[in-house]
């Protein structure tokens, strides 16, 4: 699987941007779905994730009420929705496939396919 992360960018704080994670090579029905984001300095944390069919989702506590996935297996294409955006959202975000889990594990390591990252920028 493939997939193609875009939408990022410059946001003032209390915008919003959307996210989308395009997936070619492989069906995107097999796969339950997570976003994670990396800042300068900091780790890979867990954003969002979303149920193979779309009925499930979870997210971090930060995001939780401001951020929401979503997901059109027709298209193959995953989305992040994001509003209210805070400088401390600025981040690298990652979409990525998991094959094992229900519901877009929260550990990273648990992916076995990741999209190249798509800039986000929260600044005045």
């Amino acid at each position: 699987v493939q997939l193609q992360a875009s939408g990022g960018g410059l946001v003032q704080p209390g915008g919003s941007l959307r996210l989308s994670c395009v997936a070619s090579g492989r069906r995107l029905s097999r796969y339950s779905m997570g976003w994670f984001r990396q800042a300068p300095g900091k780790g890979r944390e867990f954003v969002a994730g979303i149920s193979f069919s779309g009925s499930s989702t979870h997210y971090t506590d930060s995001v939780k009420g401001r951020f929401t996935i979503s997901r059109d297996n027709a298209t193959n294409t995953v989305y992040l929705q994001m509003r209210s955006l805070k400088p401390e959202d600025t981040a690298v975000y990652y979409c990525a496939a998991d094959r094992g889990s229900y519901s877009g594990s929260v550990y990273s390591h648990e992916y076995d396919y990741w999209g190249q990252g798509t800039q986000v920028t929260v600044s005045s």
